[in-house]
């Protein structure tokens, strides 16, 4: 059955609110987060920066997949339906002429040395470098893939993909092939209508393997499905707009005629990329549903919490990520989760794994708890503004209350008098006596 709870919502036009579905809510407010962090992460600027990489690598990308299909006897023929699959699927109508171009381009390529065909293949990896740089950039990854990882991996996708592409043209084409499917109309009719659904299918599965593999931090599956059919059906949407919107307003033609291919090619690029990124702001956001939400506890708790869930890990030989910090119970803001492992990475507390979570590096027994609160960058919260009691692995949560509590005490009793008491012309440095052991305890 559906989920029938409501809560009331906001209503900007000044009345008490209007009542609306608690999913539908909570999908609007996750949205306008979604939106908010595709502008803080100069999601529009990285796909300039990449649409510009792209207009280097497209034909070293063409050439390279040329050569890898070539190697194989099976696939020598197969080039050409794998460029009319991408210039038919994924370019709208108006790039014939500069089909034409990029396959004289890539014709010529093909004819360099083999000095020139490594700077060539070197250009293909710097898009892909950028790629992965903006990726991590958007799911908050600090330390990127680094030597034989990060080759094995452009590598693969340089050579593999180009392969399982014609390999799937291949096994179409020989499907298309056999009696069975021309003997029956029916049958044939059938299986058009779902060839009809390939370039759909196939299109989600490039963008779900993108946003699963490009990353340097794992992306669960289903999360990276989700993003590849967003981004597949927003490629189809985007794809007929853009075709219409040149053919009902011809003015690049009518300024730059022949020329116009080229920044009508740069536009659809841009608008590709920016779909793109708006797929890995979703798959990076499904991964941790407190991130569009406020933070409930105060730095100061969260902040011990970390370190609880990080000592409790180092037990048990595990690493920490946001997730895990979650699953135990403490749910935590993306945010303030990056604040709080910058400031213990900057301390020489944590240090990130390979694998994309933390470890302590530092023994906590011997970490003083005074030195590490005045390390903090911001001053102690009042005892007041904190919570009285925390839920789930808290026994810790009470004698650390008391003592701040205790430390506010001293603090005022310590500070007491006015400010011109303390800096007037007769000023005196106050006498304090020390708290004593039972004024503590009371």
């Amino acid at each position: 059955m559906p989920d029938m709870r409501f809560i009331l919502s906001p209503n900007p036009s000044g009345c008490q609110g209007t009542w609306m579905p608690r999913r539908l809510n909570l999908l609007l407010h996750f949205f306008r987060y979604l939106f908010r962090r595709f502008g803080e992460d100069n999601c529009a600027k990285n796909a300039a920066a990449l649409t510009y990489t792209t207009l280097f690598a497209v034909v070293p990308v063409m050439t390279v997949t040329y050569a890898m299909l070539a190697a194989i006897p099976a696939f020598s023929e197969v080039g050409i339906q794998v460029e009319d699959y991408i210039f038919n699927n994924f370019v709208p109508a108006t790039g014939d002429t500069l089909r034409e171009y990029l396959h004289d381009f890539s014709n010529q390529a093909r004819q360099l040395t083999g000095v020139g065909i490594g700077l060539l293949i070197i250009t293909a990896f710097m898009m892909l470098v950028n790629i992965e740089r903006a990726f991590n950039a958007i799911w908050r990854i600090r330390q990127p893939r680094r030597g034989i990882s990060s080759f094995l991996l452009y590598w693969a996708v340089l050579s593999l993909g180009p392969l399982l592409l014609g390999a799937g043209f291949v096994v179409s084409t020989y499907l298309a092939s056999l009696n069975f499917l021309s003997g029956d109309a029916a049958v044939g009719d059938a299986y058009r209508w779902l060839l009809g659904w390939v370039p759909l299918v196939l299109s989600i599965a490039a963008f779900t393997l993108v946003f699963v593999a490009v990353p340097n931090t794992r992306v669960p599956f289903r999360h990276g499905l989700a993003g590849g059919v967003l981004v597949a059906l927003l490629f189809e949407g985007a794809k007929a707009s853009f075709a219409l919107y040149v053919a009902l307003f011809p003015g690049y033609q009518l300024i730059y005629g022949a020329f116009a291919a080229f920044p009508l090619f740069l536009i659809w690029v841009y608008i590709s990329w920016m779909i793109i990124l708006f797929g890995a702001e979703l798959v990076a956001n499904l991964d941790s549903s407190s991130a569009w939400q406020r933070p409930l506890l105060p730095r100061l708790v969260s902040l011990m919490a970390l370190l609880r869930v990080l000592l409790q890990a180092q037990q048990k030989g595990q690493l920490v990520d946001l997730g895990r910090v979650n699953t135990a119970g403490w749910m935590m803001h993306e945010e303030l989760w990056l604040q709080l492992t910058e400031f213990l990475e900057n301390e020489q507390i944590i240090t990130r794994a390979q694998q994309g979570g933390y470890v302590l590096t530092r023994d906590l027994d011997e970490l003083d708890m005074a030195d590490l609160l005045s390390r903090l960058p911001e001053p102690l919260p009042a005892v007041d503004k904190l919570p009285d009691r925390v839920e789930g692995d808290g026994a810790w949560y009470p004698p650390f209350l008391q003592a701040l509590g205790r430390l506010e005490e001293e603090r005022k009793r310590v500070l007491q008098g006015s400010v011109k008491s303390w800096l007037g012309p007769d000023a005196g440095v106050p006498v304090a006596t020390p708290l004593t052991e039972e004024k503590l305890d009371a």
